[in-house]
């Protein structure tokens, strides 16, 4: 390959596909959100029960002198608020990436 034709291949820029997410392309799709709804209710459901929990865990440790159990409890409060800012922020976090994904 000549350094011309290196140069005419580098200058053509690459096809532009303009395809973009649609909610009536496919069969089902109203249910399949409300099934995702429906599970992200129960991982915020899920996360506060795994607080109430691990709260009473931290407390059971704390109160009986029992650091490992002390130290459980406080890292079950941590990773159930933690679900719940995954879970309860998904829609922002999905949407947010989508948008930077379809800027390239």
């Amino acid at each position: 390959m000549n350094l011309a034709a290196a140069r005419a291949f580098l200058a053509d820029p690459p096809p532009t596909i303009n395809i973009t997410p649609n909610s009536d392309g496919l069969p089902g799709i109203l249910p399949v959100g409300k099934m995702v709804g429906a599970l992200l209710t129960y991982g915020l459901i899920a996360a506060l029960a795994g607080l109430v929990i691990s709260a009473i865990v931290w407390a059971v440790g704390g109160n009986s002198s029992n650091p490992q159990l002390s130290h459980r409890g406080k890292s079950g409060v941590l990773i159930a608020l933690g679900a719940a800012v995954l879970i309860g922020g998904a829609r922002m976090l999905i949407g947010f990436f989508a948008g930077v994904g379809s800027s390239f």
